[in-house]
């Protein structure tokens, strides 16, 4: 098989993954379809420049996370008219459609947990996300989203530590039990052998 197909067909492999974090990002079916075929776009358009050997799947993931930016740039860009039909529109949306994450995980997550992820800011969530859901490293991560390594991790850590309090709060099975045992010294009054 010549190298374009090859590519072509690896890439191909990643779609609904792509499409998983681009309704994610988006938060419209519709919208994420249109930031996939972008992504799509641009990295057949670039093909040359990508490495063979090297994370095919961080690579696509950073053209999303790349193309969504600018996308959200350029549209904060776009002045709305207070009688536009924009306006009109967004008046008619319900109040809250379902996250990307109840779409996808509404059969595999409880909803104690859905409603907790949910809850998270954005980039806790998208963090979180894409180290235990999609298992990117750090790094990979740090380059999709163009941060430092370091703010990724904590971003992960504080993201975690929200979801597990939000499940602790929200329910007693996840809260840590703290048992207090007779006859048992503080660590500061253990004799040394």
């Amino acid at each position: 098989m010549e190298p374009q197909r090859a590519f072509e067909a690896e890439a191909l492999t990643y779609l609904d993954g792509l499409y998983a974090n681009a309704l994610r990002l988006t938060r419209n079916p519709d919208d994420a379809e249109d930031l996939v075929q972008d992504t799509y776009v641009k990295a057949l358009r670039f093909a040359q420049r990508y490495e063979p050997g090297t994370n095919l799947k961080a690579w696509l993931y950073t053209i999303l996370h790349n193309t969504y930016r600018n996308q959200r740039r350029d549209s904060a860009r776009d002045p709305v008219a207070p009688d536009s039909e924009l306006v009109d529109q967004a008046a008619d949306l319900p109040a809250r459609a379902d996250t990307p994450e109840q779409i996808l995980l509404r059969g595999t997550l409880d909803a104690e947990l859905q409603a907790a992820f949910d809850s998270l800011p954005d980039v806790y969530r998208e963090a979180v996300w894409l180290r235990d859901v999609e298992e990117f490293s750090y790094g990979e991560i740090a380059q999709m989203v163009q941060v430092p390594m370091g703010t990724v991790m904590s971003r992960i850590a504080r993201g975690r530590r929200l979801l597990y309090e939000r499940l602790s709060a929200s329910s007693g099975r996840f809260s840590r039990r703290t048992e207090v045992r007779e006859n048992v010294e503080p660590p500061d009054k253990v004799r040394a052998s």
